[in-house]
């Protein structure tokens, strides 16, 4: 019974693959793809892919509301519209793994409290470097600031090419889709997006 115990790999307390694992699934999808992982050119490939993929992967690893956990209130009254524009991100679709190239826009209404702009484009990075759809993506940004911040209102654009259409399929390139989420006086008041399309395109 030990030595059938001692052929399992071990895993970490996550239950997640180990690192060693995670590099034979990559040479398995070589070898499914048709060439030899034994080969010089992808002999360090596996490791150089599960490397990547912790870079490009490590928002599962962090939490928006840790970065969006320090506020500020010294804002001597302002409570007009905050707007950081074209946060470039890159994500990758979770029905192919290809990439989303994108920019995010991100406004919101004070309420007493304001955030660092930087945490802002944190908390982009931090939903981008997951497997995303673009829908969910624009929904958590804003869902994330209006929890944490309690503003009057939080706006979300997001405008991003994907490459499962431009690589694949249909082949489109050049395609962009555009998804918006509002919440607060955002939603209720139309005027307040006009506000916010008005500021985004700098007319």
């Amino acid at each position: 019974m030990d030595a059938v115990v001692k052929n399992f790999p071990p895993q970490d307390n996550s239950g997640r693959p180990t690192q060693k694992e995670a590099e034979d699934a990559v040479r398995l999808l070589l070898r499914w793809a048709g060439d030899n992982p034994e080969r010089e050119g992808l002999r360090d490939t596996p490791a150089r892919v599960t490397k990547a993929y912790k870079e490009l992967f490590s928002g599962y690893e962090l939490d928006a509301d840790d970065v969006l956990g320090r506020t500020f209130e010294e804002v001597a009254g302002y409570d007009e519209m905050v707007l950081v524009k074209d946060i470039p991100f890159f994500s990758h679709c979770e029905h192919h793994m290809v990439p989303i190239i994108g920019k995010a826009h991100v406004a919101y209404l004070p309420n007493g409290r304001v955030l660092g702009l930087s945490k802002i484009a944190r908390v982009v990075e931090i939903y981008g470097r997951r497997l995303q759809t673009q829908e969910t993506m624009t929904a958590q940004i804003a869902k994330a600031i209006d929890d944490s911040l309690r503003p009057r209102g939080v706006a979300v654009m997001i405008e991003a090419e994907h490459m499962c259409m431009a690589m694949r399929g249909v082949q489109k390139q050049g395609s962009t889709t555009l998804t918006t989420t509002f919440t607060g006086v955002f939603k209720a008041e139309p005027a307040e997006q006009v506000r916010f399309m008005t500021m985004l395109r700098g007319r």
